[in-house]
C-alpha cells in the first residue's frame, strides 16, 4: 500500500462519521431538545435576521406582500395552504430523490428552493401579523411589523403546539399574499395606473 492510498482511507474513515453526525444530529429532535426559553429565544432571532434580510433584499415585493396579507388574509390564507403543500411536496420530493442520479441536479435545487421560498414567505407572514397588531397601538409601520412580528414568533416558541400552528398560519399567509402578488405583478394595482384612451384623456 502507497503512502496515498493510506491517506485516502483514513481520511475516507474520518469523514464517514462525522457526516453522518453531521445528518443525525441537526433535525426536530434537536429543537426538541431544547429548553422553551432558548427555543423562544432562537425563533424570535431567526424571525428577526429572515426579516431584516428579506424585506432588505426584495423591498418592493415584501412591502407589497405585507400589505396585501394586511388586507385580505383570509383569501391569501385560502391560496396559501394548497400553496404551501405545494411547495413543501416540491421539497420532499427532491430530498427523496437527492441519493438518485438526478438528485445530484434536480433534488438540490428543489430542496434548495423549498429551504428559501418558506421561511422567507413564513417570516413575512409574521410580519404582517406583528403589523396588524402594532397598528392597534399606533404603530402602522413596516419596522414596527419586524419587531412585533419576532416578539410574536419568539413568544408562541415557548410551546411546541402552538409554534406548529404558528408557523402554519403564518405561512399560508405569506405564501398565499406572496402568490397573489405575483400573480398580479403585471397588472394594475392603482386606478391611476390604468391605461386611459385617447379620446377620453384630460
Amino acid at each position: 500500500m502507497w503512502p496515498l492510498d493510506l491517506y485516502s482511507v483514513v481520511g475516507a474513515a474520518a469523514l464517514e462519521p462525522i457526516g453522518a453526525l453531521a445528518v443525525t444530529d441537526i433535525g426536530p429532535e434537536t429543537y426538541r431538545a431544547l429548553g422553551a426559553f432558548e427555543r423562544a429565544g432562537l425563533q424570535f432571532g431567526a424571525t428577526f435576521i429572515v426579516a431584516m434580510v428579506v424585506l432588505g433584499l426584495v423591498q418592493g415585493y415584501g412591502s407589497r406582500t405585507v400589505t396585501k396579507a394586511r388586507r385580505s388574509p383570509v383569501i391569501s390564507s385560502c391560496i396559501g395552504v394548497p400553496s404551501l403543500l405545494v411547495i413543501a411536496g416540491v421539497s420532499s420530493t427532491g430530498y427523496l430523490i437527492l441519493g438518485t442520479s438526478l438528485g445530484t441536479f434536480f433534488g438540490v435545487v428543489l430542496v434548495i428552493i423549498g429551504l428559501t421560498v418558506v421561511p422567507a414567505l413564513t417570516t413575512i407572514g409574521f410580519v404582517a401579523i406583528g403589523q396588524s397588531v402594532a397598528a392597534r397601538f399606533g404603530r402602522d409601520q413596516l419596522w414596527a411589523g419586524v419587531l412585533v412580528g419576532s416578539l410574536l414568533s419568539g413568544l408562541v416558541g415557548l410551546s411546541l403546539v402552538t409554534t406548529v400552528l404558528a408557523v402554519v398560519l403564518a405561512g399560508s399567509l405569506g405564501t398565499g399574499a406572496g402568490v397573489r402578488v405575483l400573480m398580479g405583478a403585471g397588472g394594475t394595482t392603482r386606478p391611476d395606473d390604468r391605461t386611459v384612451p385617447p379620446a377620453n384623456k384630460i
